[in-house]
């Protein structure tokens, strides 16, 4: 009997060990993208070996019951033509968040929405990543003072296909934009119903801010897109950006073309700059590419789009010099 006991409880134990693990799940994901390039920047040419935003990460979540999830997602960037780690190890994302019936909360270090739902979303070749990404997208809260981290947002659920999120990021690092230590604020819309994909993303710290619209449309092989941004930025003034991209499928095989024009910074005359690219992509499986793309930024006198891609080419140059590259890449997700 005793022995008989012991075996329905060793059962029963096994059975909730295997109910716990149904609960809850981690995945380990990633990507390997390296390319082999001829950049040029004015009347300098390098070739070499480069990285285009490698990475690797965790993510899981945990049925808590009655609709409630915890989440979380680490991630990390890494050089794949040298191996070498980033500085802050989980620089790329590191968040906690609770979701259910109610939206999403999520607090931590995440790329702003707003990127995600208009610029990011039209760069169908390469993943924005790497000398083709786009060189003329400008965002106050990534690219200015106050970075990624320290962000608290709420996403709400779908409705009809439409979600948004807003996010506040605190300035508890005492960051100084201007004279004053300012928060960061962003919002992001998505709509997607069939062929058509629609977003808007709004981002302000202090004066700082940009506002960005995006569409994007699929009809059979072809695929149409393009975003239109305006920002407003301290002592540079306002300028308006915007690109058009299309792609075509056929089979395995990827066209790519887009087309990026910033005018001049209304407090900064002679700034304006052109970004166009040109890419094919042959996906050997669902996870692994082949590529190659030439990318070019032409600059007028007093720009310097482009400038110090993948930190081959020495900023600090003089304005006013034109960027371009030839590319042959490979890319495997995991």
């Amino acid at each position: 009997m005793q022995k008989m006991t012991r075996v329905v409880l060793a059962v029963l134990a096994v059975a909730g060990t295997t109910a716990a693990m149904a609960q809850s799940s981690v995945t380990l994901y990633g990507r390997v993208n390296t390319t082999v390039e001829r950049q040029k920047l004015g009347d300098v040419s390098s070739t070499g070996m480069f990285n285009n935003s490698s990475r690797f990460g965790f993510k899981g979540t945990e049925d808590l019951g009655g609709g409630l999830k915890a989440g979380f997602q680490l991630e990390s960037g890494f050089a794949s033509d040298t191996g070498a780690s980033s500085s802050t190890f989980f620089g790329r994302q590191s968040e906690v968040n609770l979701s259910g019936g109610f939206g999403m909360v999520r607090l931590g270090n995440f790329t702003p929405e707003s990127y995600y739902a208009t610029a990011d979303y039209v760069s169908m070749h390469n993943h924005d990543t790497g000398s083709s990404s786009d060189a003329l997208y400008h965002d106050p809260v990534w690219f200015g003072n106050l970075g990624q981290a320290n962000k608290i947002s709420y996403r709400t659920p779908e409705f009809g296909g439409f979600w948004a999120e807003a996010a506040v990021q605190l300035h508890e690092n005492k960051i100084t934009v201007g004279s004053q230590n300012e928060h960061g604020y962003d919002l992001a819309g998505n709509y997607a119903s069939g062929p058509l994909a629609l977003g808007a993303g709004y981002s302000q710290v202090g004066g700082a801010k940009q506002l960005g619209l995006r569409a994007l449309y699929t009809l059979g092989q072809f695929t149409l897109g393009g975003y239109y941004q305006r920002n407003d930025q301290f002592s540079a003034g306002t300028r308006n950006n915007f690109r058009l991209a299309g792609a075509y499928n056929l089979g395995a095989s990827e066209f790519h073309l887009n087309v990026g024009r910033t005018n001049s910074w209304s407090n900064l005359a002679d700034s304006a700059a052109t970004q166009f690219t040109l890419g094919y992509n042959y996906n050997l499986s669902k996870r692994t590419k082949v590529y190659t793309y030439y990318t070019r930024v032409n600059n007028d006198a007093n720009a310097t789009y482009g400038y110090g891609f993948n930190g081959t080419l020495a900023a600090g140059q003089a304005p006013g010099k034109d960027f371009s590259s030839f590319a042959v890449g490979v890319r495997h997700n995991f």
